[in-house]
């Protein structure tokens, strides 16, 4: 199948969520491999310009310390962008190798597997997440994508689990084992690409909850308080109580930042979900060549099969 750029971008145009969404997500995938290349020291201190309001100099404004917000919010996206990232690729590989195996076998293997998949999902995510951090001995980006990684898989998996439950029995499974192909083999030869629809919309929604968690947690002060991330930017400024004191700018640059991804984000599931889902698609609509009006769904399929 090859590649055409005239085809993709009118895919892009009938389905114009996904487009947005794309453009947000990589409008922050250039400011994390960029940014850190532009600011090289994103925490420089300049007493000259402590609590500085945004300004043509620092656009952002700059914090009690005089230090560039901008500056900051940019070299900030390369933490939080890729973490959450590292996160749902992470998840999702132990959520393909959690679901599809206990689907595909089945009893005792399905029974153990299911039984862990419940444990994790019945704990509120959040609450563990914030346990486990706060345990942790070392606090870090890896510490942070490990706490995540071991409390968002498990939705995945089992949303993986059920579909490979209702897929196991199929003709064409059935033929590869006909064939003497073997389980691994059919399992993600076979199997797993009839799941990708599912597998791309549990990689978005678990990037959606790696952001937010992240940020959650570095605001709690539970991950690097020395690094630059989002979140670390809010909990200093919680922590300075500049909101109170009307510096707001601190703030509102990374809750934007959050707020646009996450965003973008879920522009990406919903349109994923409208292409996996033939009910919620919008179909073109045709123009008659008589009275020039635009004809319902309903009536483009008809004149699709007079078409045919």
């Amino acid at each position: 199948m090859q590649f055409s750029l005239g085809a993709t971008w009118n895919w892009l145009r009938r389905h114009p969520k996904v487009a947005v969404g794309l453009g947000i997500v990589l409008f922050f995938a250039i400011l994390a491999i960029v940014g850190p290349i532009i600011y090289s020291n994103p925490n420089k201190i300049d007493p000259s310009a402590m609590n500085q309001a945004p300004s043509a100099r620092h656009w952002f404004g700059t914090t009690d310390s005089g230090q560039d917000v901008f500056a900051q919010t940019i070299a900030g996206a390369r933490t939080s962008f890729l973490l959450s990232m590292s996160v749902a690729l992470l998840a999702n590989i132990v959520a393909v190798a959690v679901g599809l195996t206990a689907g595909y076998f089945g009893g005792i293997v399905d029974d153990i597997l299911s039984t862990i998949i419940n444990i994790f999902l019945v704990m509120p995510a959040l609450p563990m997440a914030i346990v486990m951090a706060g345990y942790f001995p070392q606090k870090g980006t890896i510490s942070l994508v490990i706490v995540l990684l071991i409390a968002g898989w498990a939705w995945g998996a089992r949303v993986l689990r059920a579909q490979t439950l209702s897929m196991r029995e199929r003709d064409f499974v059935q033929a590869a084992r006909c064939a003497g192909d073997s389980a691994f083999r059919i399992i993600f030869f076979e199997i797993l690409p009839n799941e990708i629809a599912i597998l791309a919309a549990s990689f978005v929604g678990t990037a959606v909850y790696a952001i937010l968690a992240d940020v959650g947690l570095e605001f709690l002060g539970l991950g690097d308080v020395t690094g630059t991330g989002w979140g670390t930017m809010l909990y200093w400024a919680q922590s300075s109580n500049l909101l109170f004191a009307g510096y707001w700018w601190w703030f509102a640059a990374p809750g934007i930042c959050v707020a646009l991804l996450g965003a973008g984000l879920s522009l990406i599931n919903f349109g994923i979900d409208e292409v996996a889902n033939p009910k919620l698609r919008r179909e073109p609509r045709l123009r008659s060549k008589k009275t020039g009006t635009s004809l319902k769904p309903v009536e483009n399929q008809r004149v699709k099969e007079v078409i045919a």
